[in-house]
């Protein structure tokens, strides 16, 4: 697999997830584009990168100030002749509890970063693709987006919009080469690990168990790095509007690529009840 002078923009660059990815494609030899709101973060992303480093550089960007997206996504336009590929990765979990009980204000921040503020990014960049016929654009879901999850309400109304919007653009894209997919990263030990530990009992069931993934370690971040780089490489080409675990599923697998090309069913949300609908007896 090979990302070589392929130019590829990652929000929420500067730790983490995001981090992690940075890495994993320089190591396949993309450019990068790195963005986050505090500029000491990126700056470290971009050092670890040490050779693979290239031509990437980065931008202080808060993604959900619509303005500010615009603008900077311009910057970016300007700079480089092309995007290859975008990583909606930058997110907030905050607020924790029940929903009676949350500021309102936080709740709607949170869909303002997690939701909007991957709307912004991609709605920037697909004029670029789209003149280019051809692109790449992976964003990050989560815990709440195939199932509920008490005490996470904004969090995981979030990440199942952006599913669903996943789904939707990836069939307008269709005729322009364009691949749009969401994945599933797991339950990797980042700063959102933190927040459940901070708030403790108004996680509710979840506070016991980030405590024990704190004392053994999470999911490992390499799985999740490795599915971002295959979905931005070209041999992922016509696999679009899927949600892929990094964890669970056997992405790597020439069966389980085929099932995701071919079957409209996989990897999407859908209802269950007697498989994707209820069937009369």
């Amino acid at each position: 697999m090979t990302l070589e002078n392929k130019n590829i923009i990652i929000t929420g660059a500067g730790r983490g997830i995001g981090r992690e990815t940075a890495k994993k494609l320089s190591s396949y030899g993309a450019n990068l584009i790195l963005l986050s709101r505090t500029e000491g973060e990126l700056k470290d992303t971009l050092n670890s990168l040490g050779k693979n480093r290239r031509d990437s550089f980065y931008k202080v960007l808060d993604i959900s100030k619509k303005k500010d997206v615009k603008d900077i996504f311009g910057e970016i336009i300007d700079r480089i002749d092309r995007i290859d590929g975008l990583v909606n990765n930058a997110g907030i979990q905050m607020p924790i509890g029940p929903f009676e009980k949350t500021d309102i204000a936080a709740w709607a921040n949170n869909l303002e970063i997690n939701l909007l503020g991957t709307v912004y990014c991609t709605y920037n960049v697909i004029q670029k693709m789209i003149k280019s016929r051809k692109g790449k654009i992976i964003n990050l879901s989560g815990g709440g987006s195939t199932s509920s999850r008490v005490n996470f309400s904004p969090y995981g109304v979030a990440k199942t919009a952006v599913v669903r919007f996943t789904e939707t653009i990836a069939e307008e894209l269709l005729p322009y080469n364009i691949d749009v997919n969401s994945i599933s990263p797991g339950a990797i030990n980042t700063k959102m690990l933190d927040d459940v530990l901070a708030v403790q009992e108004r996680a509710g069931g979840e506070y016991k168990d980030a405590l024990k993934r704190k004392a053994e370690g999470g999911d490992d971040p390499e799985k999740a790095a490795e599915l971002i780089a295959f979905l931005c490489s070209d041999e992922s080409d016509g696999i679009t509007g899927k949600l892929i675990s990094a964890q669970w599923d056997p992405w790597q697998t020439e069966e389980f690529r085929m099932l995701l090309k071919n079957d409209k069913d996989i990897g999407t949300l859908r209802r269950i009840d007697n498989r994707n609908y209820f069937k009369k007896s």
